[in-house]
């Protein structure tokens, strides 16, 4: 769809409320709209749905009672006994997709994912994370604390929990919990009243056009927290900081949290220590001292990586706002085992381990690289790279290459194109060509199919390999270990 959902007035809650009489999920296998099928069907809502292809998630969801056809055809509205009363899309689905016609055609509720959302949290004290990157570890985080505390919140996040597997739930407490995606201006049909900004940075400038655009849209997202609400807000991060600051010059309530918080109410972080991990699946973490409304702290974070442990601070201001218990939240953040596909380790080969991470901004890259560079100890760091986004690759490619520079060895592989169309000579190599590294340790493969062989070409014992990107990259780990393994095996037979 190209229309940004509008902030929500009362007609637009009226059509809300429709989506609890039966709705249809276009694209329901997806990250977003698999967490909303779950929560309406644990309302005893029915539900159909239509993907592209059958997956682990499409038979999850028909094991929970949805109605899921595969393809899509007008054919998939006549599902249910009934017709639904709302269709809800995403911003990747097309106006000339067939159910989204018919829908229009039968005077169908078609509702943006986001405002979808946005009617699961009526009635409950919501708390929504937001930010360039970091919103899914920190929306997880802050849920697995909560949890801990036995809140029980409801959630949606863009990631799968380790803990539970699942990426979103329908609670019995009053606190929903919710990941906020700015990449197309959605988050705006949410009314939180605690909203964590992680940091702003330059992105998604295929969907906002403007750096001026992309941050004003945070700017319209902290005008929506609900009076009395708060905003908890990155001291240490340019674009986070001024957006705390002009909010608090409209009237908005701040908390800082990081390094250079220097306020009454804000959480100053200090003494940031890796620690080690106890299995490759935990293999490491860090602990830091904080000060928090007058208190010294100490925090305990089993995911490596300084970002990581700067989210969980986010986290714990934002339990606190919802009225948790500290010691239960900081017990709860200790506790804290990750989310799928980031720095989610895959397997190993012998004295070679292999990771998967999902980042695909420069900056997540390069914190994400510094924090395996701890992991990875005295053995060499060869990351494989997917950029996303032929745009994205465009306007950072530049960025990405002084990113991917943290490692000893670089593979690009070419663009994962997602919802866009190729652009002429934009490719991997543009990320590639900006590697600061030698020639030799630098690599641009546009055949997927070739890379597990050149990994294994390229790795010895003791190296840590780490797949990373927002595409389909993340299935050449276990592709990567056999490749491995073969080689083992020649080697022995040899």
């Amino acid at each position: 769809m190209s229309e940004t959902p509008a902030a929500s007035n009362s007609s637009a809650s009226t059509r809300s409320e429709a989506i609890f009489s039966g709705a249809h999920l276009i694209g329901i296998g997806g990250a977003g709209m698999s967490g909303i099928a779950r929560i309406l069907l644990a309302r005893h809502v029915p539900v159909s749905g239509s993907d592209a292809k059958e997956s682990p998630t499409v038979l999850a969801l028909r094991a929970q009672g949805a109605r899921i056809g595969i393809g899509h055809r007008a054919a998939n509205l006549d599902l249910l006994d009934s017709p639904p009363a709302v269709v809800v899309v995403s911003s990747a689905i097309r106006e000339d997709n067939p159910e989204l016609a018919r829908a229009r055609a039968r005077g169908i509720t078609v509702l943006h994912r986001s405002e979808a959302l946005a009617a699961l949290m009526t009635g409950h004290q919501v708390a929504c994370i937001a930010g360039t990157h970091g919103k899914t570890s920190t929306t997880s985080m802050l849920t697995v604390a909560l949890q801990h505390c036995r809140l029980d919140p409801s959630f949606a996040i863009g990631g799968d929990l380790n803990e539970s597997g699942s990426n979103a739930h329908h609670g019995s407490g009053g606190v929903f919990v919710a990941e906020a995606d700015e990449s197309d201006g959605s988050f705006l049909a949410f009314s939180p009243s605690v909203a964590v900004v992680t940091n702003v940075e330059a992105d998604h400038l295929d969907h906002h056009g403007t750096v001026d655009a992309y941050v004003a849209v945070f700017d319209e997202f902290v005008r929506r927290i609900e009076p009395g609400g708060v905003l908890i807000a990155c001291a240490d991060d340019p674009g986070s900081a001024a957006l705390a600051e002009r909010a608090e010059q409209a009237g908005v309530r701040v908390r800082r949290y990081g390094f250079t918080a220097n306020g009454p109410d804000d959480a100053l972080a200090a003494g940031f220590t890796p620690t080690g991990g106890t299995s490759d699946e935990r293999a490491g973490g860090s602990e830091l001292t904080l000060r928090v409304d007058g208190v010294d702290l100490a925090l305990r974070v089993a995911v490596p990586g300084e970002h990581m442990a700067l989210d969980a601070v986010a986290a714990l201001l934002a339990g606190l706002e919802l009225g948790a218990p500290r010691e239960g939240l900081i017990e709860g953040l200790a506790a804290f085992g990750g989310v799928r596909r980031r720095f989610e380790f895959k397997g190993r080969s012998g004295q070679i381990r292999v990771y998967d991470d999902y980042a695909h901004n420069p900056t997540k890259v390069s914190a994400q690289l510094k924090a395996t560079r701890l992991v990875a100890g005295q053995g060499r760091l060869l990351v494989v790279f997917q950029p996303h986004l032929y745009s994205r690759t465009r306007d950072f490619a530049a960025e990405f290459g002084a990113s991917l520079s943290l490692a000893d060895e670089v593979i690009v592989l070419d663009v994962y194109g997602a919802r866009e169309e190729p652009i002429p000579e934009v490719t991997g190599k543009l990320v590639a060509d900006a590697v600061d590294l030698p020639a030799d340790r630098v690599h641009y493969e546009p055949g997927f199919d070739r890379i597990p062989d050149l990994v294994a070409d390229l790795v010895g014992d003791g190296d840590l390999v780490l797949t990373m990107g927002a595409g389909d990259v993340t299935s050449l780990g276990r592709e990567i270990i056999a490749a491995l393994d073969r080689r083992a095996t020649r080697a022995g037979i040899g």
